[in-house]
């Protein structure tokens, strides 16, 4: 494991904000793609899925890796996954071997005590958070990418190859959608996706205050989107319902309280989208991961405790 004093990289209670108070996300650093012909080609028994139950981001590559059928456990599986403890201290995100938390896995290829063990061992050089969810590849001993939103698309469409066809045959960023697609993912991204950890993270009134009511207005445009609706676009599950959806479902436990997004409750104020949150498609056995279970409770309530490090050490609203 490494050595090197990375806490400025993994301890949340030293992560910095702008001069004007306001939180910034870094631009994950990781960015490769998987297809045929390229470095990183689809292949079984190659690639690897390291994810947090507590963290949105990962929660969107668990649900299309579900969809997909990406986790077959009937034949060797495309991507297997490794589920890190979400207790994250000055290290960042641990693996069981060192906290062993309900539902938490060790990590089976190199033993690592924490996410950023996987990080430096990618880069020695890597100067970037310790971010999950990790698309690791088990050949060249590196991430392939790290950033979600590029993952699921990985996760789309690269290993059709090798699932069956009525898998193949899902399509959650379609051609012929995609305008639609976008121009919901661009409003919807910053606003609420990111816009809850802009204002939880806020460290002025000015900062808090300019992230809430974008929140809130985002809400108030998702709300319209969704009347009358299952689906943000036309009819059909796309890329999309997955983002959004799992900043929802957070939105009544975790970020109301713990991120001062308390303008109004999903569950009081908003009709459409609290019948969005439940819809069959993903209170079926859709369902990717145990959201309702105790250990996927746990494990969401357990890391916004986390996140009140950061925020009561540095909250001056």
């Amino acid at each position: 494991m490494s050595t090197k004093d990375v806490t400025l990289q993994s301890d949340i209670a030293k992560m910095k904000t702008e001069p004007d108070g306001s939180f910034k996300r870094l631009d994950a650093s990781f960015r490769n793609v998987i297809e045929k012909g390229g470095h990183f080609e689809p292949e079984l028994d190659r690639y690897h899925l390291y994810v947090s139950y507590a963290c949105p981001w990962a929660t969107r590559t668990l649900i299309v890796r579900k969809l997909k059928g990406l986790e077959d456990i009937i034949r060797e599986m495309p991507i297997p996954v490794t589920v890190v403890s979400p207790r994250m201290g000055s290290q960042g995100w641990p693996f069981a071997n060192v906290d062993p938390f309900p539902a938490a896995d060790s990590d089976p290829l190199y033993a690592a005590e924490h996410v950023k063990d996987l990080y430096m061992k990618a880069d020695p050089n890597y100067g970037g958070r310790f971010t999950v969810p990790v698309l690791w590849d088990k050949k060249h001993n590196t991430i392939v990418n790290n950033e979600s939103s590029e993952i699921i698309r990985i996760f789309n469409t690269a290993f059709n190859d090798l699932i069956s066809a009525d898998k193949v045959a899902l399509d959650y960023y379609p051609a012929k959608l995609r305008d639609q697609i976008d121009e919901l993912n661009a409003w919807i991204y910053p606003n609420i996706n990111n816009g809850v950890y802009r204002s939880g993270f806020a460290t002025s009134q000015e900062a808090y205050q300019k992230a809430v009511v974008e929140v809130f207005d985002a809400l108030d445009k998702v709300e319209k989107v969704l009347e009358g609706k299952d689906y943000l676009v036309e009819d059909t599950l796309t890329e999309a319902d997955i983002r959004l959806w799992v900043t929802i479902i957070r939105f009544d436990p975790v970020y109301v309280g713990h991120f001062k997004c308390n303008f109004r409750t999903i569950r009081d104020g908003y009709p459409a989208i609290h019948k969005f949150v439940p819809f069959h498609t993903f209170s079926s056995s859709y369902l990717p991961f145990p959201i309702r279970n105790i250990p996927c409770l746990a494990s969401l309530r357990t890391h916004a405790h986390d996140y009140l490090l950061f925020t009561d050490r540095n909250s001056q609203i």
